[in-house]
């Protein structure tokens, strides 16, 4: 979790040498372990994780209801559904260990992720988000997406751990953490902020 606390770093330096402030700009983090393992205690199969990621990762930008019969369409139940949405949008840390126990590498990694941003003094940009996916399914661990705080812009920008992505290229395992910036994004947040040189 090293490599993502100082991947978060960079974004975070990045945007405040721009003159951006954690009042300007969040961080929305997620583990996509975490994901799993509240899938399998619901006992949605392995093979439904990737398409169901896919619609959580549009919880914020279309109605429940859409995701409700969009998850039906791929086989799970309405409880099912129900209660996955329901401890996604309500999920806190807290809440979550109570659900999954203190052993859990997910949330184990998330809190590590915490700890690292307090001593790095980045904190107060993070914010956790069990609905943060970003949508690709070759994330397998912690996930992160910039937003704008006032609501105004999509995501600014977003990265996170994939370890498999270059074997599945055809290259050698090797475990991977990275992110990307939205030009047109960034551009637009700084015209926002009267902060363009």
């Amino acid at each position: 979790v090293e490599a993502e606390a100082e991947c978060l770093a960079a974004m975070v330096k990045l945007m405040s040498d721009m003159g951006l402030t954690s009042e300007d700009v969040g961080i929305k983090i997620n583990n996509r372990k975490i994901l799993t393992e509240l899938m399998g205690s619901l006992g949605i199969p392995e093979e439904k994780f990737a398409p169901t990621c896919v619609l959580i990762d549009k919880l914020e930008k279309v109605p429940v209801e859409a995701l409700q019969s969009d998850m039906q369409e791929l086989g799970l139940s309405t409880e099912t559904v129900s209660t996955l949405l329901d401890l996604i949008q309500d999920a806190s840390l807290e809440g979550l260990e109570a659900r999954l126990g203190p052993e859990s590498a997910g949330l184990q990694e998330i809190k590590q992720i915490f700890a690292l941003a307090e001593s790095y003094g980045y904190a107060d940009w993070l914010q956790f988000n069990a609905s943060v996916v970003r949508g690709l399914a070759y994330y397998t661990g912690a996930v992160f997406e910039g937003f704008d705080r006032s609501g105004t812009l999509r995501a600014i920008c977003g990265g996170g751990r994939y370890d498999k992505l270059l074997e599945t290229f055809g290259g050698e395992a090797m475990p991977a953490v990275g992110f990307g910036f939205g030009d047109a994004v960034i551009v637009e947040l700084l015209k926002m902020k009267n902060l363009l040189p």
